[in-house]
């Protein structure tokens, strides 16, 4: 709740007042002509910087609609990994959950791919789906690797075990991963 909080105090006073500076520079140089085109641009990126913060801290759509918020947090993920296959599906319907679990699963997916691409051997492409079964939530996420050795990671495995355990308690879901030949996969269910 904190975060949400956070985000909202972003968004309703800090993104109004940056742009309220932007329509008073606008003023300024159309009455006197010799604002620096640089107070534009500087500006302009602190607003943006401002959306992106409030958005990781909790994005706008959380509450309503989970898959679109994955779609929003994978976005970055293709961007940083242009080279990397990613087999994303996500449904269009979802049912409606407290939004303290959605941020939950979306922090648990992200950390997930922290984890695993911060490792010396990078998969070769990523698969993941959102679906509900039975009415239960569950989120699969698969790497595939070219190298069978890439897969036996210590640090790995210790940080995958901690997000597992923060996955259980604070969802009261599961969280199973394991290896099989050139893949590693995760199954959170809440």
């Amino acid at each position: 709740m904190r975060q949400f909080q956070e985000a909202e105090t972003i968004r309703d006073s800090l993104l109004q007042e940056s742009f309220t500076i932007r329509r008073y520079l606008e003023i300024l140089s159309r009455d006197h002509g010799d604002i620096p085109q640089e107070y534009f641009v500087t500006i302009n990126n602190w607003h943006q910087s401002l959306a992106k913060l409030s958005d990781r801290l909790f994005p706008e759509c959380l509450p309503d609609h989970l898959p679109l918020a994955i779609e929003f947090l994978l976005e970055k993920w293709l961007e940083s990994y242009p080279n990397l296959e990613f087999d994303i599906l996500l449904p269009t319907n979802w049912r409606v959950e407290a939004a303290e679990c959605s941020l939950v699963i979306l922090t648990a997916l992200d950390e997930l791919l922290r984890i695993t691409m911060s490792q010396p051997s990078e998969p070769t492409s990523i698969y993941i789906r959102l679906k509900l079964k039975n009415n239960i939530g569950i989120l699969i996420v698969r790497f595939y690797y070219s190298n069978v050795s890439a897969l036996v990671c210590r640090s790995r495995l210790t940080e995958v075990s901690y997000l597992s355990e923060s996955f259980k308690f604070l969802t009261s879901g599961k969280c199973i991963f394991q290896m099989k030949q050139q893949s590693m996969s995760y199954l959170f269910s809440w």
